[in-house]
This record gives structure tokens, sequence and C-alpha cells, in this order.
């Protein structure tokens, strides 16, 4: 029997977040080894004690000390859901200013698959550098979600545009 894949899901302070845990239990039940990293605005909105218990890990926010051992297995694939305008403008000019944008630009750099599944509001998205930023980060290989899949009317089914691109990354 092979090991479970490792997927990092990268959290930022954005509405859908409030219900993440909902999108963990979905990927656990899918057969991913799920580690978080949190934006340091996401983590007070987030049971992180709770999520640590779901997934086995700790839920990190900080850079650890030098000389700690890494507390997450090396990675298959990156999902970054939701992910904020600042989080997008920042990864896309390389700014490593947070663990969650040194794990997204050293994912990047390190050639592993990436999904990002931006949420912002109009007038964010409307803002004449956005789209270039997500221009960039398309260009270097990020499958990055149109529009704002993660505003399902149908609430109960919020993360399955989520879920199903990490399905079709599987079979690819």
């Amino acid at each position: 029997m092979t090991e479970r894949p490792v997927l990092y899901l990268v959290v930022c302070a954005a509405g859908p977040a409030e219900h993440i845990d909902e999108l963990v239990d979905l990927l656990i039940g899918d057969g991913w080894r799920v580690c978080m990293i949190v934006s340091p605005t996401a983590a007070p909105w987030l049971d992180r004690a709770a999520l640590q218990d779901k997934t086995g890990y700790l839920v990190r926010v900080e850079w650890r000390m030098p000389g700690d051992p890494e507390p997450h297995p090396p990675a298959d694939v990156v999902l970054a859901a939701p992910l904020t305008f600042n989080t997008v403008t920042k990864w896309a000019l390389g700014i490593n200013d947070t663990l969650a944008l040194g794990v997204l630009n050293e994912s990047l750099g390190a050639g592993l698959p990436i999904i990002a599944f931006p949420h912002v509001k109009a007038e964010l998205g409307a803002h004449p550098a956005y789209a270039g930023h997500l221009a960039v980060l398309r260009a270097a290989g990020v499958v990055v979600a149109d529009g704002k899949p993660l505003n399902s009317v149908n609430k109960s089914g919020r993360w399955s545009v989520v879920v199903e691109a990490l399905r079709s990354t599987r079979r690819s």
C-alpha cells in the first residue's frame, strides 16, 4: 500500500476561510494528508487546535527557528484557498514576509503543482495591477481558478470546485 499524498493547504484571511474545516474534512476523505499553513491575519479566525487534531499536523503560522525540525512532510501538491488580493500581489512580486508566502514562493521555485483559488472583492479585482499579477503566476505554472468559484450559492457544496480541481491534478 502506498502512503497518502501530502497536500499543503495555504489559507488566507478571506470569507471562505471561516469554513476551512469543511474543506479539510473533504480533503482527508479524498485521501490527502493535509498540512496547513495559515496567514497571520487568518490565524485568529480558525480553531487551530481542532484543525491540528483533525490533520495530525501542526497548523503553521510562523517560521520555525533555525535548527528546529520541519513539522510537515514534503508536499506533493500545494493548494492556496482562499487566496487574498494581498497574497496574490506579494506572491507575484516574490515578497516573502510571511510563512504562507514563503511556502508559496518555495513551492513555485521547486516546481510543485500549485492550485490557487483567489477570493477578492470586486473593487480589488479591478485594480490595474491585479490581472497582471495573476498572469505572472499563471505563466509560472500556477493553476489559478477564474472568477470567484468559492462564492457557491449552495453552501454545502462550496468546496466542490476545489476538490474537483485536485482530482484533476491527480489524474494528469
